[in-house]
């Protein structure tokens, strides 16, 4: 029987999960296939990582290993949900929370001094941040909204907030002495195995990674964001937000980027509270509380130390005195520099760009928003759609454009900041990046304390990613342009690529143009208004970046895209849009027994799925559910039984109700394949027969606490026994699998 792999993630993509998944397997089963899980959560992710010294009751198998083996071969196809991508907040807490449920876990340590302590951190750091998306993603990013979306958003248009032209949002970037301005960068012209050193101004050379395969045609950059300017930069920013009288807000990625952006992100909390640093630095660092984890974690750790409410108290005061911060959580005293993880700048520049320009401020009200992007490398694109906003107004949903995404990704393509590549330097010297017959290929001059980042990118993805942009452009025949930038090193290389790689395809007829990033984004947006449709292909962080900033303009949430990925050697993968607000729905469901999540990017990827195992298992009968499964996702929207806003309405376990109903309606009325029609006629009748009381039963639940067991790893029986709360409903589909 052919296999679907259905990935278990996190927070409320996971609580979905367990409404949703059995009626998929039911419906799966009627046609000859079978959906499988397998365990990516945070917490599966650390117990895989630490198995080997586990109980032999506590073992756990790395799922995430074995998916990326998987995803390199033709018979993948994987489902993979929003997963948590654990800041170092994140990840103590999950490792908190399984030592509490028994899991003889060791501690995070800040400061590793033994081996069993650096061995430890070793695995804690090879699981926080973005690690499943790399892993996972042996393919490049086809990523659009489709067209039942699109014509949803046009009738029933989300809210705009209205701009004005003396709106004073605006985007802060450095733009010198930044990663963008001092990168290099290079083409391998043979297979290689790099070493990165750095060369003190006095000491001992420092080996910083010894081995570093790279193959044929790779490009590879290396670059550094000076401390020196950065602080410098941040200082006048902070002066600037009070003299504007604007929000302070600071953007970063301290997810995907979970080694650089978490050190910028500590920089900030000191430039801004440089006073308290300056008095009480030493006593904070020798209670083990880093700015790198934010203000909620000092807070946390002020309560333990002696003196800590004298500076807790130094803290508000320096508050009260400076620009007011933009907040997450104004009602809870949560702050932008309260944890690193909380303000991702994929998802809340276009959130902001949406309202107006304004985030929420201390007193719980909107105001313009100083929005601090320290790298330069992508600032500008947030900056053009700013002052577009300013000078035309807000987009209007209902006759703009979109802006589909071609994104390069395969083979860990610019993994920007992250991983075994990206460190903070030690002392003053010299970065060296040598081949293997020692000849040092490139360097930079450093200061302690200043980052160093290296990137990869191979020739096979890049290829790969021409092919499937120029595929994208004749199937949608929508003009595509590549955002790349001649000014900068690795832009200029794949720019090199892209015009080499072009002419091996047919490109007549087609509008296919190469525009910097912020050319790029004015004409995309200037079609977009127009009612006109543009292609951005992107490298991986602006794919990441722009699969939310056009969504949520157009849509109103990224997570009702379409995400497809071919892999490069046949299979496919399936993304099912962003998690980003996956927290407080958790939150929600937990006080309220209301889950908002929408699990409408899981219903697309699901359709895209079974046509994909249609296709490589001849079995016509996967494409019949597609079909149908698309149909009743139109109907799902049209007949607006997404979840609601407010209690009392269908949530997300109603959405699924209703996807069941029309879904097996639309299976009972298709005329290809008259067994499986005869299947589920009466399943069709016994649901519509039965809907209202499915409805008064997924309703009624509504309004009290629930308890899960835990948030990143809840009890199974707990947390089915809240998301599946109907008995009609779950009769109903046991009856399928009779």
């Amino acid at each position: 029987m052919a296999t679907i792999i259905y990935t278990h993630t996190d927070e409320a993509p996971m609580l979905a999960t367990h409404s949703l998944l059995p009626i998929i397997k039911a419906f799966a089963s009627a046609a000859g296939v079978n959906v499988e899980t397998r365990d990516i959560s945070l917490a599966g992710r650390i117990l895989a990582a630490f198995s080997d010294i586990l109980p032999e009751e506590q073992k756990t198998a790395d799922a995430l290993g074995e998916l990326g083996e998987l995803a390199k071969t033709p018979e993948a196809n994987i489902i993979k949900l929003p997963n948590i991508s654990a800041s170092i907040p994140q990840l103590k807490a999950a490792v908190a929370e399984l030592q509490a449920l028994g899991f003889d876990l060791p501690d995070y340590p800040d400061s590793p001094s033994t081996d069993d302590e650096r061995d430890a951190r070793a695995r804690y750091d090879a699981v926080k941040g973005s690690a499943v998306n790399p892993v996972l993603r042996e393919g490049n990013s086809d990523r659009r909204a489709p067209i039942a979306v699109k014509n949803y958003a046009r009738k029933f248009p989300h809210r705009m907030g209205t701009w004005t032209k003396d709106s004073k949002t605006a985007v802060a970037t450095m733009g010198a002495n930044d990663f963008a301005s001092n990168e290099k960068s290079i083409v391998l012209d043979s297979d290689d195995t790099l070493t990165i050193r750095l060369i003190p101004s006095d000491g001992e050379p420092i080996v910083l990674l010894d081995s570093l395969p790279v193959l044929e045609g790779e490009v590879f950059d290396g670059t550094f964001m000076s401390v020196r300017a950065l602080e410098s930069f941040l200082t006048d920013q902070v002066k600037r937000a009070k003299d504007l009288d604007v929000l302070f807000s600071v953007h970063l990625k301290a997810t995907m980027m979970k080694v650089s952006d978490p050190i910028i992100f500590g920089h900030v909390v000191k430039v801004f509270f440089a006073d308290v640093f300056e008095k009480y630095g030493d006593k904070l660092e020798a209670a083990g509380l880093s700015a790198n984890d934010g203000l909620g974690a000092i807070y946390a750790g002020l309560a333990k130390i002696d003196g800590g409410e004298e500076i807790r108290a130094a803290f508000d005061q320096a508050i009260e005195q400076g620009p007011r911060l933009a907040m997450v959580n104004s009602d809870k005293g949560i702050s932008n520099l309260h944890v690193p993880s909380d303000v991702i700048v994929d998802a809340s520049m276009p959130a902001m760009i949406r309202t107006s320009g304004h985030m929420w401020g201390p007193d719980g009200e909107e105001d313009d928003t100083l929005a601090i992007i320290p790298d330069s490398s992508y600032a500008g694109v947030y900056q053009a759609v700013i002052e577009d906003c300013q000078a035309n107004g807000a987009f209007d949903p209902t006759t703009m454009g979109t802006v589909p995404n071609v994104g390069l990704m395969a083979q860990k393509a610019e993994e920007y900041g992250s991983h075994d590549k990206t460190f903070e330097m030690p002392a003053d010297g010299i970065v060296e990046v040598l081949n293997s017959a020692g000849d040092v290929v490139m360097s930079h001059h450093v200061e302690k304390g200043d980052i160093w980042r290296g990137c990869q990118t191979k020739d096979a993805p890049i290829r790969d990613w021409v092919k499937l942009a120029v595929t994208r452009a004749r199937l949608s025949d929508t003009p595509a342009i590549f955002w790349l930038d001649d000014n900068r090193a690795h832009d200029a290389a794949l720019i090199a690529k892209v015009e080499e790689y072009l002419p091996e395809h047919d490109t007549s007829g087609l509008s296919i143009s190469i525009m910097n990033p912020v050319e790029a984004t004015r004409l995309s947006v200037e079609r977009m208004r127009q009612g006109e449709d543009t292609i951005s292909v992107t490298g991986n962080v602006l794919r990441d970046y722009n699969t939310d900033l056009f969504p949520i303009l157009e849509l109103g949430t990224s997570a009702k895209m379409l995400s497809v990925v071919p892999l490069m050697n046949g299979g496919g993968l399936f993304e099912t849009g962003a998690g980003g607000s996956a927290p407080k729905h958790v939150q929600q469901l937990l006080e309220e027994n209301y889950l908002r999540w929408d699990s409408l990017g899981e219903f697309l990827a699901l359709a895209e799925s079974l046509r994909h195992l249609s296709r490589f298992a001849d079995n016509p009968r996967a494409a019949v559910l597609a079909e149908a499964l698309d149909a009743a996702t139109e109907r799902v929207l049209n007949e607006e039984k997404s979840p609601a806003r407010k209690l009392g309405k269908i949530d997300n376990r109603g959405s699924h109700m209703w996807l069941a109903v029309y879904w097996a309606d639309a299976l009972a009325k298709q005329t290809s394949d008259a067994k499986l029609a005869e299947k589920f006629a009466s399943v069709a009748q016994e649901l519509a027969e039965n809907a209202d009381t499915i409805n008064e039963e997924l309703i009624g639940v509504q309004g009290s606490s629930v308890d899960i067991g835990g948030y990143y790893r809840p009890d199974e029986d707990k947390t089915t026994s809240v998301m599946r709360p109907s008995p009609t409903l779950n009769d109903i589909i046991a009856s399928l699998n009779g």
